[in-house]
């Protein structure tokens, strides 16, 4: 009962309505800064595959490398998070990847293009399961979802606003700068913000509530109060690295990570050339900034459902279903995507697979600090998105491998909707983890065991 009181105290309230001002808004643009850099090669392939005479699976190849440096130094980057701090660690991150991603630019061919996708994961590595650790440190676990989901918005927004940028470039970036294609140019100019942030982590991002100067002191203790209250309730003892990394609902957690975000990084990577592939499917004809355009709907709708999706979470306590029938939704979405008769049917349905994906996605990140806490929440949320992102590897590559094979991405389509399916499966057999502080008796299901 004392937690229901904790969650409307006017004190604590007023810290988190000021956190989200002044954290989600500037957060939410560094990760739309990381996901368009990540992401952009997407669109860079609609000319820079012909340029550099890469074929479907070694652009998959190229696209997928990313995850494997990141999966590498995912856990050790958000350990090293967590004891130097935010502020720092974050700042190292963003520069190091903007240097990277506009250095894109001067790949010449394969094996460039392998490296320095390859370096361009070491150097995100870290970045978005800093960012849900860090969250843990400044919201109660009843508002989660949501800020979570706000944030992720950076994403869909990522494509929403990056797609007709990205092709803007491309289109019209040739010859400038002294770049002979319009996708250098594209790679270059979109690293350097990244930089320009990373720059400003150093000056706005407080480690903690106790370092945030627009915090009254009243408001600092007592939001670091029922934070640290809520840790204690939900896992009394801290958990170490290696209990973090070998509990078994950890594992279970990236495999279900890794069957959404399969579908999200083959929307990623792939979607501008399945708008594009239309083309010749129903005899139109589009512009480059107009594949742009089409690309960023699906996500402009996925925004919003996302956020809606997660509210309701919150607001009820539950967690499984809202990742699980999301997860089928985006299944079905893509499994008749492409079997449709008309190009608006198409995009209904990558539409309602992006809607799907995006849904699932913040919801998932509520279910680890059910049962980590402290150093082990930090290894266990980085295994959980490194392990998980190995889809961004396993997506492109085989779904180019697919297309080069059957000469269309259908069956691809078909394996996107098998890993969401397996993800949807597993997450509604996993043991059922406490609920959100505030949430009524009837809502609490009964505490998990220890793995």
């Amino acid at each position: 009962m004392a937690e229901a009181v904790a969650t409307t105290d006017p004190v604590v309230e007023s810290a988190v309505r000021k956190a989200m001002w002044r954290l989600l808004p500037f957060l939410g643009l560094c990760y739309l800064l990381n996901y368009v850099d990540r992401v952009n090669v997407g669109f860079a392939a609609l000319t820079m595959n012909r340029d550099l005479g890469l074929s479907a699976a070694a652009y998959g190849l190229g696209a997928g490398l990313f995850f494997v440096g990141y999966f590498f130094f995912e856990v050790p980057s958000n350990v090293i998070l967590h004891r130097v701090g935010a502020r720092l660690w974050i700042a190292r991150i963003m520069i190091t990847w903007g240097v990277v991603a506009s250095a894109t630019a001067f790949v010449q061919g394969e094996i460039s293009f392998y490296v320095v996708r390859f370096l361009l994961g070491i150097a995100e590595a870290g970045f978005f399961p800093g960012i849900i650790l860090y969250l843990t440190y400044w919201f109660p676990r009843a508002r989660r979802a949501k800020v979570v989901a706000l944030f992720f918005l950076a994403v869909p927004l990522s494509s929403v606003l990056g797609a007709p940028l990205s092709t803007l470039l491309i289109q019209n970036g040739g010859g400038l700068l002294g770049f002979d294609a319009g996708w250098r140019f594209m790679f270059f100019v979109e690293g350097i913000p990244a930089v320009l942030v990373g720059v400003l982590v150093l000056v706005l991002l407080p480690d903690r509530p106790t370092r945030a100067r627009w915090l009254s002191a009243p408001e600092q203790q007592a939001l670091e109060r029922r934070i640290a209250d809520e840790d204690a309730a939900q896992v009394p003892q801290e958990t170490g690295i290696r209990a973090g990394l070998r509990d078994r609902r950890v594992v279970a957690l990236s495999t279900v990570y890794f069957g959404v975000v399969f579908g999200l990084y083959v929307l990623a990577f792939f979607l501008p050339q399945v708008v594009s592939d239309l083309q010749e499917q129903f005899d139109i004809t589009f512009s480059l900034v107009e594949i742009g355009l089409i690309t960023a709907v699906p996500y402009a709708v996925a925004s919003v459902a996302m956020v809606l999706n997660a509210r309701h979470s919150d607001r009820t306590g539950e967690r499984r279903l809202h990742i699980a029938v999301p997860a089928f939704l985006g299944a079905a979405g893509v499994a008749v995507a492409l079997y449709l008769d008309s190009p608006y049917l198409v995009m209904a349905a990558m539409t309602v697979c992006a809607v799907g994906v995006y849904s699932a996605i913040p919801v998932i990140w509520q279910l680890p600090s059910a049962f980590l806490t402290g150093v082990g929440a930090a290894a266990g949320i980085a295994l959980i998105n490194s392990f998980g992102n190995l889809s961004g590897f396993a997506g492109p590559y085989l779904t180019g491998w697919l297309q080069d094979l059957t000469g269309s991405f259908r069956t691809g389509m078909f394996v996107v909707a098998a890993f969401m399916v397996l993800a949807g499966v597993i997450v509604l057999r996993l043991e059922r983890a406490p609920a959100p502080a505030g949430h009524g008796p009837a809502e609490r299901p009964a505490p998990a065991r220890r793995g």
